[in-house]
């Protein structure tokens, strides 16, 4: 398997929680949310080096988190930015330059598995860039303030999820055009996709949830108590 390197983003406040605390920091379980994600990675036998980026002022809260004193860590923790890809682009300043793959999942994903991450980083060291994702079930509408304008065909519509995984040069590219362009992208994905690469998909996970509203860290919490 290839060299991977994880990049976290957990820059955000976590605003749609309601919450003082950043959502990245709340108890699931018996450790914070973050954590539980980059613990995924710091056992991984792949994994070189895990890169979190978090605000500003939680930077010494997250290096006590993840790199507690006497014990020899693979994490480096940096300053996120205003924006999930800037903080994605600091975490890759931060990366040890040999890696082979880089592998970048949300903060706040913390129910994916080692064989989620093999299958999405073998995709990526065969194709360059892989995704996973779960095809659209429910029906699809544009809306307008209150109005449906549309119903939308959704064969071939899928809800794209994290980790997404790619070849190291590739994503460093990728990143480099949309500052270079001033673009913001909704996922890393479209950046490489903005390149003319093509991106592979592999099956994601139902249970690979984003914790974002009080309902998410609700069900997140029964999850881990059920």
């Amino acid at each position: 398997m290839p060299s991977v390197v994880a990049l976290i983003p957990a820059g955000g406040v976590g605003a749609r929680l309601g919450r003082r605390t950043p959502k990245q920091f709340l108890a699931l379980g018996e450790r914070p949310i973050l954590a539980a994600t980059v613990r995924h990675f710091t056992t991984h036998r792949a994994t070189i080096a895990v890169v979190v980026a978090v605000p500003a002022s939680h930077v010494a809260r997250a290096e006590r988190l993840l790199r507690p004193p006497g014990r020899h860590g693979r994490v480096v923790v940096v300053e996120g930015g205003a924006s999930r890809q800037e903080s994605v682009w600091r975490a890759l300043q931060a990366a040890p330059p040999h890696a082979e793959i880089l592998v970048v999942h949300d903060a706040v994903r913390p129910f994916i598995t080692r064989r989620l991450i093999d299958a999405v980083v073998a995709a990526a060291h065969a194709h360059g860039a892989a995704i996973c994702a779960l095809p659209i079930a429910e029906t699809v509408k544009r809306v307008t303030g209150d109005v449906v304008e549309a119903t939308i065909d959704r064969a071939g519509l899928w809800a794209v999820q994290t980790p997404q995984a790619f070849r190291a040069t590739l994503l460093r590219e990728a990143h480099e055009k949309a500052l270079r362009d001033g673009l913001t992208g909704t996922d890393d994905a479209m950046l490489v996709e903005r390149l003319g690469h093509r991106v592979h998909v592999v099956r994601g996970l139902p249970a690979n949830i984003k914790i974002t509203t009080p309902d998410d860290l609700r069900r997140a919490r029964a999850w881990v108590h059920a």
